[in-house]
């Protein structure tokens, strides 16, 4: 019982006291920003999208080619009325051509019943009744006027007949061209459909994805801020022969590694912004305390990993995440530059190195004017 006593006067001495507390509001500033991220991912995400760009060009690229389309079937609508226009006119050339040449025909025949020229140069020879004569050679030459405007009305006819067809032929050419032309097209209409769906699928994962990402990222954020603002009110002020203020400019990079992510930039699939640095680094590099202070929380965190926090006292905190190995237990009392974890890629990182953030008050702000120049 008494060593049970112990250790609750020592969790009271760890865990009870004042401390700068955040202000109340902030969880429901966070909540406001929250519901402005979500609402400006609904209203903005599609227009700002890749995606969005090439479906809006998909979709107009599908009304030229309907349009395309319509204005191809109006035009072989008229030229195939022209075509039967032109075949009806041949029709009736043809039956006019085939009159003509039964007339021309009988013309022939009667000529040759009446001796052709030959009877002709008889008449000429043999008679000696002028009057007759005369009667036959105006027989003769009614005969050869009405041949010859036979003749002519034939030629013209079939000079007639020929340029329909050829007409008519060209018509036909100019409606298959069209129906080619028509067919390529919907060929066309067909890919940018489906260059639509595919578009539209691919908007639809985007958002489901981003929409996803942000809820994890929200809850993350929700977890993080909440274990601070309880450690913020829970927790005595730590101790530290420096006051963390005075550090501005004078910290050292908690690890070696590569800047990824600076605090205020925007996070990937969303409109989230960072809250703190991202440092790339080799898997167990050893990772140090920026400052003096008290660890107040060692444990897994959901999307910080194996976490650790420092208490630097007057309202200000240092967070380590994404560790591999954590050195460091609740409680214990830490000097500037102490090895407290080792690089990791905990909390499903696909990358190892650190995350790291400063806060004030359970507010996150810019570790970059704190980080004497390397």
């Amino acid at each position: 019982m008494t060593v049970v006593l112990r250790a609750i006067l020592l969790t009271t001495v760890l865990l009870a006291g004042t401390a700068h507390a955040t202000k109340q509001d902030d969880l429901e500033k966070l909540r406001k920003r929250i519901a402005a991220l979500q609402l400006d991912v609904e209203k903005t995400s599609e227009s700002r999208s890749e995606a969005a760009d090439e479906l809006r060009e998909s979709e107009r690229a599908i009304s030229d080619s309907n349009r395309t389309l319509h204005e191809l079937a109006q035009r072989q609508q008229q030229a195939n009325r022209e075509l039967a226009q032109l075949q009806q006119r041949a029709a009736t050339l043809d039956r006019e051509l085939q009159g003509q040449q039964v007339m021309l025909g009988r013309l022939l025949y009667q000529q040759y019943l009446d001796g052709g020229e030959q009877e002709y140069l008889k008449l000429l020879l043999n008679n000696d009744d002028p009057n007759q004569v005369a009667r036959e050679l105006r027989y003769y030459e009614y005969i050869a006027r009405d041949r010859a405007a036979t003749l002519k009305t034939l030629r013209s006819s079939l000079a007639k007949l020929q340029a329909v067809t050829d007409q008519a032929r060209r018509k036909s050419d100019e409606i298959a061209a069209m129906r080619a032309e028509e067919q390529a097209q919907r060929r066309d209409l067909e890919r940018d459909k489906r260059a639509r769906q595919q578009m539209l699928q691919k908007i639809a994962l985007q958002l489901k994805q981003q929409r996803r990402e942000m809820g994890r990222l929200q809850k993350n954020e929700n977890r993080l801020s909440q274990l601070v603002e309880k450690l913020a009110h829970v927790l005595p002020s730590a101790p530290g022969s420096t006051p963390f203020r005075s550090l501005k400019g004078k910290l050292a990079l908690p690890v070696k590694g590569k800047l990824r992510n600076q605090y205020g930039t925007r996070r990937p699939e969303s409109t989230l912004l960072w809250t703190g640095w991202f440092l790339r680094a080799p898997a167990n590099q050893p990772i140090k305390a920026v400052a003096a202070g008290r660890v107040v929380y060692a444990d897994w965190l959901r999307g910080f990993g194996n976490l650790l926090i420092i208490d630097h006292g007057n309202g200000y905190m240092s967070l380590y995440g994404n560790n591999e190995t954590l050195y460091k237990q609740v409680g214990d009392t830490l000097r500037g530059e102490d090895i407290i974890a080792a690089v990791g890629s905990s909390g499903g990182n696909e990358d190892s190195g650190l995350y790291f953030e400063l806060r004030f008050e359970g507010k996150p702000f810019d570790p970059k004017p704190w980080v004497r120049k390397q």
